[in-house]
């Protein structure tokens, strides 16, 4: 609990006795029973609340589904990399192909010319 082993814990409430008290140490365990009953009143009455707002089949659904910690980003991004090398090129991934190098005009040479382009 809280990363406490019982040697802490024990160590913990020998400090407790010390610092406090006989005398104000049945008042303060008091107030923490008091706290931890409030505590559970709490938490019994949110999952009242969830149960009625999510409605039937809410003890059906599967959390572990949900758990963020399942998932491995490095097969996610493998799987999705095996998906592009699978799915065919597009046109318009055919279209903005990179084109292949012209090579230099020689010395003298005209630039080629499209009348009707002009």
């Amino acid at each position: 609990m809280f990363g406490l082993s019982a040697e802490k814990l024990l160590l913990l409430a020998l400090l407790a006795v010390l610092i406090l008290g006989p005398e104000r140490l049945p008042y303060y365990a008091k107030q923490l029973g008091e706290w931890a009953r409030k505590g559970k009143r709490m938490v019994d009455n949110a999952q009242v609340q969830m149960k009625s707002e999510l409605g039937e089949g809410f003890e059906d659904m599967d959390w572990k589904k949900l758990d963020p910690r399942q998932y491995d980003p490095r097969r996610i991004v493998r799987e999705a990399l095996m998906e592009e090398k699978k799915r065919p090129a597009n046109a318009a991934e055919t279209l903005n192909r990179a084109k292949p190098p012209q090579k230099p005009l020689e010395f003298g040479e005209s630039p080629p010319f499209d009348q009707e382009s002009t």
